[in-house]
């Protein structure tokens, strides 16, 4: 490299450029390289940047650019490519590039520390573990939990463990070694024979469709090539990922996982750990910055083969990179809400394309453009219709609820049928997507609902703890004794949440277990996984949930899904809504008859002959989503336009709309339209109220070319500092 005079530096600033600086003084300037990290001064602070390139001449006056402070590393952290990728997101979503490496990078990272990998801790079984009978630990199953996953991949990591378990491990491992059965050795990637690549789970024998997918995955596997593996639910997507993945383990590569939902990530890695004798490296919100930053170094070394995370995970740097799969494609968890709004798995897409890698997208609901791309051959279209093994579909039956008289959200015919099923021994689950006890406290003498006085919404009444809870801005009051207008007492809860559901079916089963998912119920790290070993054992029970119950579990045991409320997405003001009902009751409804009993789903609604309704159920999930992208057709909605969103939110209802105005006018439109400036779907949230132009064009370049405008004017307007702005660009949430 030549030598360099001026260095360019990304720095966590809401200005969107890189920032020339004089290098540090003594530094021998031919060292300099992009990907190291820069110590820098930034008005009165001092910033950690990222070196992003490196020139003889810049465009500004040299007695105004001021010097480096230190160059913390000796080698770049990131490689060209992800640089390149970086830079192209930010591009893209309209977004900073200092800040967006901010989003993603370790905070160890971010702050400046050494990036340098403790040795990870690492465990295996001794001979008496090796020995002993697991019902000896039948008291003790999480220790019995660790011996077997211990057993199935000879050695894994302190990190892994607890990755595996969504929890920390650390007290049971101690528990362990003293009782003999395990010992700390060095890990099993330093350790293992070569070609020593199975673990106690052994491929399973395909059958023809998951081959055949299979083979196509493998036809394509030195170059980029983008799969949309659409399987029902049951029908084995996951063993089609798991044999693509040993052929790149083979090959000497790494594998890239993503999962919609930190819930998703224990079971993922302990299926994964269970296969293969290969380092993983974990990704997600629950893991701390020692953790962290340590999975990111292994991942970046090499010395991890397989890589699983959530969204952000997409940045992670790979030494040696052979496959990208993106788990439950559809779901709307892999579009980050706020801040750098990118969508991890187009930029999933992005890279495996910057790569020269294969991609899978793997979903038994494609989102609507992902099936577009497929219907129109920019994908590779992979389709498993039947579910694997001795599964069979599962029986759909529509309950039309008018005129019915109902038990707390329950028709008499639905009671009966979850009686029958628990009296045959099997396991039930009921679905309502509202968690709490109630979505409204109503004064029956004169009216009055308690509203959050800093949104457009009812609180919801909660019983455990008792509360009024705010779902939009997490406020929280204690439940009034009386109606706060007429001092009345007579209040009632209206409407059904998850804890009222849950009341409802222990009253109704007193001897049979009722557990409840959401987000409430799960807030304790372990809690989840408790409930789901309860589940494993194949007892008789009941489990009620929200969506968190839908993405990806395997219950084999429930033969019956019962959807309480199918008729919210049949109505929303968002063009998305029917897409995303269709897949949530999809979803749920795969999570009946996985086993070798037949399944069967009852959906509850007051509008059973709503012709979406009898697409999804009597024509599968296929149908429904052509018919839908007709609609979007007609009406030139995404996936056949492109859209953006320019919010703006402030203390006064007046502010946000004026200022969205001005910038409209002073822009040229082009090519594309401008709606707005118009109320979000919930104008007041969290004590502001919100505004939002919406941006539309057929062409992708034209709205980028119209929200750069944008984007212009309002860092140009006199009060663009007064309200609380952003850019959202292929929005999927107009709420």
């Amino acid at each position: 490299m030549t030598t360099a005079l001026y260095i360019q530096v990304a720095v966590p600033s809401p200005l969107r450029q890189t920032f020339d600086y004089k290098p540090p003084a003594g530094l021998d300037t031919s060292t300099l390289k992009p990907g190291m990290r820069i110590l820098v001064p930034f008005g009165n602070r001092r910033l950690v940047g990222l070196v992003t390139g490196c020139s003889k001449t810049t465009d500004f006056p040299e007695n105004k650019l001021k010097s480096a402070i230190q160059l913390i590393d000796n080698a770049p952290l990131l490689d060209k490519g992800l640089i390149s990728l970086y830079r192209w997101a930010a591009d893209y979503y309209q977004y900073p590039l200092g800040q967006a490496l901010q989003t993603s990078l370790p905070q160890a990272i971010r702050k400046g520390q050494p990036a340098i990998e403790k040795q990870p801790r690492s465990f295996r079984l001794t001979e008496d573990g090796r020995c002993l009978d697991p019902e000896t630990l039948k008291r003790a199953p999480r220790q019995q939990e660790v011996l077997a996953l211990l057993a199935a991949s000879k050695s894994m990591t302190a990190s892994e463990l607890a990755a595996a378990f969504e929890t920390p491990v650390s007290a049971c491992l101690k528990t362990l070694a003293e009782k003999g059965l395990i010992e700390e050795c060095t890990s099993a990637a330093e350790t293992e024979k070569p070609g020593e690549l199975y673990g106690e789970d052994l491929p399973l024998t395909l059958n023809k469709e998951q081959a055949d997918a299979l083979a196509q995955i493998r036809q394509n596997a030195e170059s980029f090539a983008a799969f949309l593996l659409e399987g029902v639910t049951g029908s084995g997507k996951t063993e089609v990922y798991l044999q693509a993945i040993a052929d790149t383990l083979k090959a000497g590569r790494q594998a890239l996982v993503l999962v919609p939902e930190i819930s998703l990530t224990p079971q993922t890695v302990r299926r994964f750990a269970s296969r293969f004798n290969r380092e993983i490296a974990v990704f997600h919100s629950g893991l701390n910055d020692s953790e962290r930053l340590s999975a990111w170094l292994r991942a970046r070394s090499g010395k991890a083969d397989i890589i699983i995370g959530t969204r952000s995970a997409v940045f992670t740097p790979l030494a040696r990179p052979g496959l990208i799969i993106v788990d439950e494609e559809h779901d709307s968890s892999y579009k980050q809400q706020d801040g750098f709004r990118y969508s991890g798995r187009d930029l999933a897409i992005y890279r495996a394309r910057q790569l020269g890698i294969s991609v899978i997208l793997g979903t038994a609901t494609p989102s609507l453009e992902s099936l577009q791309n497929a219907l129109s051959r920019r994908y590779h279209y992979l389709q498993l219709t039947e579910r694997a093994g001795t599964a069979s579909h599962p029986d759909y039956r529509l309950l039309d609820l008018k005129g019915e008289t109902l038990t707390e959200g329950f028709a008499g015919a639905l009671i009966d049928m979850i009686g029958s099923h628990l009296k045959q021994q099997n396991q039930v689950l009921v679905f309502l997507n509202r968690r709490g006890f109630a979505p409204i406290l109503l004064c029956r003498d004169c009216g009055w609902i308690a509203t959050c006085p800093r949104c457009d919404t009812s609180y919801t009444l909660h019983r455990h703890p008792p509360a009024l809870n705010c779902h939009h801005c997490e406020t929280a009051k204690p439940v009034p004794a009386q109606c706060q207008e007429c001092q009345g007492t007579d209040l009632a809860a209206m409407g059904m949440g998850t804890e009222k559901t849950e009341e409802t079916l222990k009253q109704a089963f007193p001897d049979i277990p009722v557990y409840r998912i959401d987000r409430d119920s799960t807030r304790k790290r372990d809690s989840m996984h408790a409930v789901f070993d309860k589940v494993d054992s194949g007892d008789p029970c009941i489990l009620v949930g929200t969506q968190m119950l839908s993405k990806g579990h395997h219950f084999p045991n429930v033969t019956l899904v019962a959807v309480l409320d199918a008729d919210a997405g049949l109505f929303s003001a968002d063009f998305r809504g029917q897409e995303h009902m269709g897949q949530l009751l999809t979803q749920v409804a795969g999570r009946a008859g996985r086993g070798e009993i037949n399944g069967e789903v009852v959906i509850q609604s007051f509008n059973s002959t709503h012709p979406t309704l009898q697409s999804l159920i009597h024509e599968g999930y296929g149908h429904f989503a052509r018919n839908l992208l007709e609609e979007r057709r007609l009406g030139n909605l995404p996936p056949f336009s492109f859209m953006a969103i320019v919010r703006a939110e402030a203390a006064t209802r007046k502010l946000p709309e004026q200022v969205l105005a001005d910038i409209r006018h002073t822009v040229d439109a082009g090519a594309c339209q401008l709606l707005g400036p118009m109320p979000s779907a919930m104008e007041k949230r969290g004590g502001l109220y919100r505004m939002q132009l919406i941006i539309e064009a057929d062409r992708r370049s034209s709205v980028q070319h119209c929200v750069s405008q944008l984007i212009s004017a309002m860092e140009q307007h006199n009060n663009s500092r007064k309200v609380r702005w952003s850019v959202d660009i292929d929005p999927v949430d107009f709420t």
